[in-house]
C-alpha cells in the first residue's frame, strides 16, 4: 500500500508543476518507482504524462522513449488501456520523430503507416493519417509530394481524434513560407493573426514565423505591430525555441539590438535543447545576427550562459558566429543524408 501511496504523492506532486524539467523529472521517477514493483497500469499512465510533458516542454526523446514502451503495452493488451489517448499520443510522436536523424527515412513511413492502419481499424477519420503524412513530407524536403498530402488532408472528414484547425492552419502557414509564397503564407495566417484561430501553442508557433514574409512583402509595419505579442507568447518557453530563432531572424534584419538582447536570454535554452532540428534553426539564425552586431558593436562581449562550449572569448563575435554556422551546416548534413536530398542544407543559405 505504501508503494502506491509514493507514486500517488509523486504523480500529485508533479500535476501541481507547470510544464518543464522539474515536472518531468517527478514524472519519471514515478514511473521506474512504478516498474520497480511491477505497477504495470501505474507505468502506462505515468509514461502517458511522460509523453505529454516532454512533448511540450521540449524533451522529445524523453516522449519517444516513454511512448515506445507504451505502445508494446497496448499491443500485448490492447483491451487493458485506452486506444483514443495511445492514438493521440502517437500524433505527437509522427510530429516528432523526424527531427532526429538518426531516425531513417524509411523508419518514420513505417510508422506513419502504421499509425495510418491503427486509425483506420478503429474506425476513425483518415484526416489525421493524411496530415501527418503531409507534416512528414514537409520535414523530409518532399513539398510537391507534400502539396498532394495536403489537398488530400483538406478534403477528408474531420473528427474528434483530428488536430485543431488551428493547428492544421499554421502547419499550412508554415509549408507555403517554406515554397517560397510569402503572400499565400500571409493569407493563410489571416485567421491566426486575427484571433479567430488559436490553440495552446497557436499563434504562438505562427506570429514569429510570419514575421519575415510580411517584412520581404514590404509590410514591416504590420509585422512590427505583432512582433511584441509575438516575443511575449514564446519567450522563456523552452518548447519555442525554434520560434525564437525565428524571431532572431527578423530582428537580425530590423533591431539588431535587439536581437541580442533576445540571443542573451535564450541561448542556455538553445544550448540545452534536445531537438536537434530546433536547435539547427536558432543557431543557423543567431550566426548572422552576431555578424551584422559585429560590424555595429565590434567591441561587444556577449553574455553566454555557463554551458555553452564555445572554447574562445565572449568578445569573438565573428568566432561564435562561426561556431553557431559550423554546427548548422553539420546537422543540415545529417538531414540531407537522412532523407536522400539537399533541402535541408539548401535552406541556409537564405537564413545565414
Amino acid at each position: 500500500m505504501s508503494r502506491e501511496l509514493d507514486f500517488e504523492q509523486l504523480m500529485d506532486e508533479a500535476y501541481d508543476l507547470p510544464q518543464g524539467k522539474a515536472k518531468l523529472n517527478l514524472l519519471e521517477e514515478a514511473a521506474r518507482l512504478a516498474d520497480a514493483n511491477d505497477m504495470t497500469e501505474e507505468a502506462y499512465h505515468a509514461r502517458g504524462e511522460i509523453v505529454e510533458t516532454a512533448t511540450f516542454c521540449g524533451y522529445p526523446m524523453h516522449a519517444l522513449i516513454a511512448f515506445s514502451w507504451q505502445l508494446g503495452k497496448f499491443d500485448e493488451q490492447p483491451e487493458e488501456y485506452d486506444e483514443q489517448e495511445l492514438m493521440w499520443s502517437y500524433k505527437w510522436i509522427l510530429g516528432k520523430i523526424p527531427i532526429f536523424s538518426e531516425v531513417s527515412r524509411d523508419k518514420i513511413l513505417e510508422l506513419a503507416e502504421d499509425f495510418g492502419r491503427r486509425y483506420k481499424s478503429f474506425g476513425y477519420s483518415e484526416r489525421s493519417y493524411l496530415y501527418y503524412r503531409f507534416r512528414i513530407a514537409v520535414e523530409l524536403g518532399e513539398l510537391e509530394e507534400a502539396g498532394q498530402w495536403l489537398a488530400a488532408f483538406q478534403k477528408a472528414d474531420a473528427d474528434y481524434m483530428s488536430d485543431c484547425s488551428a493547428c492544421e492552419q499554421n502547419e499550412m502557414v508554415r509549408y507555403w513560407i517554406l515554397k517560397g509564397n510569402d503572400e499565400r503564407a500571409v493569407e493563410t495566417a489571416k485567421p491566426i493573426i486575427s484571433g479567430a484561430m488559436s490553440c495552446a501553442e497557436v499563434p504562438h508557433l505562427t506570429l514569429p514565423v510570419i514575421l519575415m514574409p510580411l517584412y520581404r512583402l514590404g509590410r514591416q509595419e504590420e509585422a512590427d505591430k505583432l512582433k511584441q505579442k509575438a516575443y511575449k507568447l514564446i519567450r522563456g518557453k523552452q518548447d519555442f525555441i525554434e520560434s525564437i530563432g525565428s524571431f532572431i531572424e527578423y530582428l537580425t534584419h530590423t533591431d539588431p539590438a535587439q536581437g541580442i538582447n533576445v540571443l542573451e536570454e535564450s541561448l542556455a535554452m538553445a544550448v540545452n535543447h534536445e531537438d536537434p532540428h530546433a536547435k539547427l534553426i536558432y543557431y543557423a539564425h543567431a550566426a548572422p545576427l552576431l555578424k551584422r552586431w559585429f560590424q555595429q558593436s565590434p567591441g561587444y562581449r556577449l553574455r553566454l550562459p555557463a554551458e555553452f562550449p564555445y572554447k574562445g572569448e565572449s568578445g569573438d563575435l565573428l568566432g561564435i558566429a562561426d561556431y553557431f554556422s559550423d554546427y548548422a551546416v553539420a546537422t543540415a548534413q545529417k538531414y540531407d543524408i537522412r532523407n536522400g536530398n539537399g533541402y535541408t542544407s539548401s535552406r541556409l543559405p537564405a537564413i545565414k
